[in-house]
């Protein structure tokens, strides 16, 4: 389904099991400046996750490189146990060295490591959907998503996902194993990963655009989205609901 068609559904089949709603929410600004740290104040971080699922969000996206792992935690101490229907998505394979600093790791032993302080952190046994941030230059993918693959056999994975790629890096990852969703930067102002979206579309991929508001700065008066709105006689926030799954 893509988010262009006039009727959009208002959820999403993440690996043709798990009903999403459209309006998900991520999880990497719960935590400090730069994605590092604690947050100013814990725990209005933890009602703003209870208060996202009151309002009818059931996918929450973060990832072990958000604080690291602060995110994670916040997340597992708001909302676990987790209520029906709930998904919890998250990723690894980014090391942290310091505040807006990234840099990956794809090796078998860095990943099976990694999940395992997912789950305990989120507390759960079972993650719903486990994407790899980044694909790794100095680590074959079949490396990085073979050990992943494991994880899934042995219960702890549910569904897999790739971040920031492109088509024929998606491709050779489906070698692999089955990938149910990509999570690259999209929104109205930065449109180039377009063939990505229409590849996911094509083969029922689940497409997760993340900056898809640029921040707030698309939803700002006078911006591109206001004025998508006013076409469609919308407000911004039904604009912003059409782009977050495809």
């Amino acid at each position: 389904m893509s988010a262009t068609t006039t009727a959009v559904r208002k959820t999403f089949k993440l690996g043709g099991d798990l009903e999403v709603n459209r309006l998900g929410f991520g999880a990497m600004r719960i935590v400090g400046e730069g994605v590092w740290g604690e947050p100013a104040d814990p725990e209005n971080s933890r009602r703003v996750l209870r208060r996202a699922v009151e309002l009818g969000v059931n996918f929450i996206d973060t990832a072990d490189a958000y604080g690291p792992n602060v995110s994670e935690r916040l997340i597992g101490e708001a909302l676990a146990p987790y209520r029906p229907g709930l998904i919890i998505a998250t990723k690894g394979g980014l090391t942290r060295q310091g505040p807006g600093k990234w840099a990956p790791v794809g090796r078998a032993e860095y990943l099976t490591q990694q999940v395992e302080m997912s789950l305990r952190l989120l507390k759960t046994d079972r993650i719903d959907l486990w994407q790899l941030h980044r694909i790794d230059p100095k680590t074959p993918v079949e490396e990085s998503l073979g050990a992943v693959q494991k994880l899934q056999q042995q219960g702890k994975i549910r569904h897999i996902g790739l971040s920031e790629v492109k088509v024929d890096e998606i491709k050779q990852a489906r070698k692999v194993v089955e990938i149910v969703s990509v999570q690259n930067k999209y929104n109205l102002s930065d449109r180039e990963h377009e063939d990505v979206l229409e590849y996911c579309t094509k083969e029922n991929i689940a497409f997760i655009p993340w900056f898809p508001v640029a921040a707030g700065k698309l939803a700002q008066p006078g911006g591109k989205l206001d004025a998508v709105a006013k076409r469609h006689d919308a407000t911004v926030q039904s604009a912003e609901e059409l782009g977050c799954f495809s």
